[in-house]
């Protein structure tokens, strides 16, 4: 029997689901052009500053399948405007943090709240378009929301930032949530799975434990070096991780399915992503406070100028688009790698005095590979699992992308700053060097934050060229138009 198409109500449900999805996107990238002013006002740390950034992706990406099993209990619609509004008021608070304290505290708030939403929109579109044709272009319509917002984040912030205070980046959140308190319960349809079983708590106490023992254990061993705290942190987080998995093997009501991790093309798929990620956010920190502390450009202009990548990204889509039904997916993914390990190699080649286009190339590169790479393991993460997972397999994508992201602003952003620090009297982070107005230290800062750049791209690049070898080794299995569902399952 054919399944009921989706009428207008769940079409303009659709953009009210939209919604949050752009803003929780938007929210890092327009936070990458806030940081010089908020470090020049509340004169953060280095550590802080850090913290600042990947404290969001840190909670984001620890809660998401917790809260995708919540969801699943009190009702995804339900779950869906606690955390908007929760979003709303931690929005708020941030824009007003008098101490960098304060707002490390209020950024992990916000993805604690950003960890509710994005499970439950992607679940809910699931029930509000049965008809699979109308739920296939309700995804693609969903992943261009947030796609959308990591492009339009840069010149959101940019103009922001040129006429008002820091904390209008994080106030631009408010009116977008109270819309969807106001809309939701009009437009949208509640949904709660009638035959979940116990909720595991033991399970999710374990999985964020290990996720935040491993990242603080690996961020302060590439700042301070070895010492016998952080290494046992990363031990324990280790063991923790390994507690998890063994109970979610062999629980009643796992949170995650770990059977779906041996189907190779699934498991492939999400360590390229996993890996895609950690080079892209971590390297893009860096990018974007080149352009305006080292080139000096005001923040809009860093944005405007951003754009220039944006021909050279369509016409890598478009054409890894149109060779999806000709070529083998391991070639596509490899392919968009190597394109992401050359753009790095690209920005290796900077000095603190080179010009724009370089940095530009080499920016432009790295959207269009990592976008290339993501886009094909994302549709092979929610292929490759059989139906009645499918909702999993998202959840376990999503919490991929933000674990590799905020693995990739830890490691890489401390490799950065130990650089810096290393060549810069003090603990003055770049942003505060270029406050003092002293021409000296700002030519030694940026120096130095430069160095530090391309160290990190550097290791990007050969994460990256790592990385294209072993996707073509774990996906070369896969035929042309691997997205059959029997097919990735089978293999």
């Amino acid at each position: 029997m054919a399944e009921r198409r989706a009428g207008r109500g769940e079409w303009v449900g659709l953009a009210v689901l939209v919604l949050p999805c752009l803003l929780i996107s938007m929210d890092l990238s327009v936070l990458f052009f806030a940081l010089p002013f908020i470090s020049a006002d509340l004169q953060p740390s280095g550590t802080q500053q850090l913290w600042i950034m990947d404290g969001y992706g840190f909670a984001l990406a620890g809660m998401l399948i917790t809260m995708g099993a919540i969801g699943d209990r009190i009702g995804r619609r339900k779950l869906l405007l606690i955390g908007a509004a929760a979003f709303g008021v931690a929005s708020v608070v941030a824009a007003y943090s008098g101490s960098a304290e304060v707002l490390i505290c209020t950024r992990a708030l916000l993805g604690l709240a950003g960890a509710t939403l994005m499970p439950s929109t992607l679940s809910l579109i699931r029930t509000m378009f049965q008809d699979a044709a109308q739920r296939k272009t309700a995804i693609a319509i969903w992943t261009g929301g947030l796609t959308l917002g990591a492009t339009v984040g840069p010149i959101v912030g940019g103009f922001l930032l040129g006429h008002f205070w820091w904390g209008s980046a994080f106030l631009i959140n408010v009116p977008a949530m109270a819309l969807l308190l106001v809309l939701g319960p009009f437009l949208l349809p509640e949904y709660r799975n009638p035959n979940a079983g116990r909720f595991d708590l033991r399970g999710a106490l374990l999985s964020l434990a290990a996720v935040l023992a491993v990242v603080y254990g690996i961020k302060q061993l590439a700042v301070d070096g070895f010492q016998p705290v952080p290494a046992a942190a990363v031990v324990v987080g280790l063991l923790l991780g390994w507690a998890f998995v063994h109970g979610q093997r062999t629980g009643r009501s796992p949170l995650v399915d770990v059977a779906l991790f041996r189907v190779r093309a699934f498991s492939g798929a999400v360590v390229i992503n996993v890996g895609s990620m950690f080079c892209f956010v971590g390297s893009t920190f860096f990018t974007t406070q080149y352009l305006q502390l080292v080139k000096g450009l005001s923040p809009l202009s860093a944005a405007l100028w951003s754009l220039a990548a944006m021909p050279l990204v369509v016409v890598g889509m478009t054409v890894s688009g149109i060779l999806a039904t000709r070529v083998r997916v391991a070639t596509l993914v490899a392919t968009g790698l190597v394109v992401l390990s050359v753009s790095f190699v690209v920005l290796a080649q900077l000095t603190a005095t080179s010009p724009l286009w370089l940095v530009l190339l080499g920016a432009g590169g790295v959207a269009t590979g990592v976008l290339m790479t993501t886009s094909l393991t994302s549709d092979l993460m929610l292929t490759a699992a059989p139906t009645e997972h499918a909702g999993a397999a998202s959840a376990i994508s999503e919490t991929g992308s933000e674990l590799g992201g905020a693995l990739g602003m830890a490691i890489l952003g401390s490799i950065g700053a130990a650089i810096y620090h290393a060549q810069v009297p003090g603990s003055a982070t770049l942003g505060a060097a270029t406050a003092t107005g002293d021409p000296d230290l700002i030519a030694v800062a940026r120096v130095a934050f430069t160095d530090g750049f391309t160290a990190t791209v550097t290791v990007t690049a050969a994460v990256a060229a790592v990385l294209a070898v072993v996707a073509y080794r774990l996906l070369r299995h896969l035929p042309v138009k691997a997205a059959e569902e029997k097919e990735l399952v089978a293999a």
